[in-house]
């Protein structure tokens, strides 16, 4: 046969390519031999996008080129006669019509090979890497099945660049429309494709990070990732991949890590060690350090890993250097690992105390120029209150930097949820000793304390009334507190059911409450102003529904005004 023209080698693709058509179409109408004709479709949509690409080409054409085209049409031509006998049921028998279908599915799986060798020597032009269009957004599932298919045929068989364009087509069809992850997990070597792509060259492993990033935001397709053995890959991209490959991996691994029996496997490939690289190297930006430090929290979960983490040099110091970090991502997940590494470890607190640690978790409280977001104090704040007040090494470091100051303004001055975070360490630090307590009675925590007792949520309520009552529990803190009418006069208004203003009070807020003034009842001035504050009727009238706290108040009030007539009879 002579050599083609490139007019003659065109016609020849269109042809190939109305006749794959016809082929899938009728395909569909056979009823026997299900599984053999599905591979053969399969096959046929991979060699179909190949060829569809190849109508943009405006250039020549290679004689080998021509010569897998007409070996493409002699293998259509042969399936299409083997279809019209399983249409018609004439064939000879069942096994010979199997085998004679597993040979053509075999030749076409050749045509596909011998046609992406093609475009891997480079024979052909970019002209081809035209990427069909994107089904609109009311496309049936066959035609958004066809793009994917088509997408992944020029990932197997085209050159870089083409692989890449057809990365990126998938990343954009998958962010704009759900249904075409559905369609990616169904395709069977897809996911194993795009796995496979993670050890490529460096645009196509971005890309290919990105997909399988994207996909493991579904929950229910991360077994699918783990299955096709996609860990070892994305930890040899942050080991070798540039920012964004390197970003795209930490935060897919920080999501099937969620998962601790993957965390065996993160270990298995190394991927500790790449994650701890990462965190002591200041060139990375913050999105990166702040995945990787995600990662090993959930790492740390395992204790054999923590253990690894811990007697690696410096690593806390790294974590604790990372708390001072001006990006809410990496002190949020630092500050969470390095809570992780420390909870029930007492050799690992030394070190967080002896490093700075406690210093540093301060100072994410106490930044003047509101660097630190919300959300990195009230990780901060937890993370006090899970780690100092079960070590005296830690408390002490606490109190030496000057912690109440800055937690009595966030009391003060913070956001909502930053104030109920620092209520709540407030609370904690109020059950401790009396030295404690009576500093803080000096630094002027309970009129902050009196401003929460009317919130809106029950929990800061109670916080609130529960702190306040260990506060007066010391004597100098209650006849301070005694000292500014406003105090007493505010919980005895919270405590007026009468009052139609008082939407805040309830019965389990007023237990708390009538024991706060129980308490005041033992220093002579809070009595009086109690006694004679016009309240006492209110008090009798609960104590006739709230129980022995309030009928012992009453007696103690009673027998003050009691002494107080006596009194005033003597000295008459």
């Amino acid at each position: 046969m002579g050599e083609e023209t490139s007019e003659e080698s065109k016609a020849s693709i269109e042809k190939a390519i109305e006749a794959i058509s016809s082929l899938i179409s009728l395909s569909h109408s056979i009823k026997s031999f299900n599984i053999k004709w599905q591979l053969i479709r399969t096959k046929l949509e991979e060699l179909y996008s190949g060829l569809a690409a190849l109508s943009n080409l405006n250039s020549g054409f290679d004689p080998s080129l021509s010569i897998l085209i007409s070996a493409i049409l002699i293998s259509l031509k042969d399936t299409y006669d083997l279809a019209t006998r399983c249409v018609n049921v004439s064939y000879s028998g069942k096994l010979l019509m199997q085998s004679d279908l597993d040979v053509m599915a075999g030749k076409f799986d050749r045509h596909t090979r011998n046609l992406s060798r093609i475009y891997s020597a480079g024979i052909l032009s970019h002209g081809f890497a035209i990427v069909v269009s994107k089904p609109n957004g009311n496309a049936c599932k066959d035609e958004m099945r066809f793009y994917i298919r088509d997408l992944l045929t020029r990932m197997k068989i085209g050159d870089l660049e083409m692989k890449k364009q057809a990365l990126v087509k998938l990343n954009e069809a998958m962010e704009e429309d759900d249904r075409y992850v559905k369609i990616v997990i169904e395709i069977s070597d897809m996911v194993i494709s795009l796995v496979g792509f993670l050890d490529s060259e460096l645009g196509v492993q971005e890309e290919s990070a990105k997909a399988v990033f994207f996909i493991s935001g579904f929950g229910s397709y991360r077994g699918v990732l783990i299955r096709s053995g996609v860990i070892g890959p994305l930890v040899r991209v942050l080991e070798n991949g540039n920012g964004v490959a390197k970003e795209a991996s930490a935060r897919c691994l920080m999501r099937l890590t969620e998962n601790s029996e993957n965390a065996w496997s993160v270990s298995a490939h190394g991927g500790v060690s790449a994650l701890l690289k990462i965190c002591s190297c200041s060139e990375f930006g913050g999105e990166l350090v702040g995945a990787s430090c995600g990662v090993l929290r959930n790492l740390v979960g395992v204790e054999e890993i923590k253990r690894y983490m811990t007697e690696e040099d410096d690593t806390v110091a790294t974590f604790i250097k990372l708390i001072g970090s001006k990006e809410e991502i990496v002190q949020v997940n630092s500050i969470d690992l390095l809570l992780s590494m420390c909870c029930k470890d007492e050799q690992t607190r030394e070190i967080l105390v002896r490093e700075g640690g406690i210093q540093e978790l301060v100072s994410v409280l106490s930044d003047p120029n509101s660097l630190s977001s919300s959300k990195s104090k009230e990780v901060a704040l937890r993370a006090i209150d899970n780690l100092c007040f079960g070590s005296a090494g830690c408390l002490n470091a606490l109190m030496s930097c000057k912690f109440l100051d800055h937690l009595l303004n966030l009391l003060r001055n913070g956001e909502i949820s930053v104030q109920e975070s620092a209520l709540k360490v407030t609370s904690r630090l109020c059950s401790l000793q009396e030295e404690v307590k009576r500093i803080m009675g000096d630094a002027g925590f309970m009129p902050e304390l009196v401003k929460f007792l009317d919130a809106k949520s029950l929990d800061v309520r109670e916080m609130a009334s529960v702190a306040l009552y260990c506060l007066i529990s010391v004597p100098r803190n209650r006849k301070k507190f005694a000292q500014d009418d406003f105090n007493i006069s505010h919980i005895l208004q919270l405590l007026d059911h009468e009052d139609g203003s008082n939407v805040s009070s309830d019965s389990g807020n007023t237990k708390f409450l009538i024991s706060i003034l129980m308490s005041l009842t033992s220093c002579n001035s809070a009595r009086r102003k109690i006694a004679t504050s016009g309240y006492l009727k209110s008090i009798e009238k609960l104590a006739e529904t709230e129980g022995s706290d309030a009928k012992k108040l009453v007696k103690k009030l009673s027998m003050n005004r009691f002494r107080s007539i006596l009194s005033g009879i003597w000295h008459t």
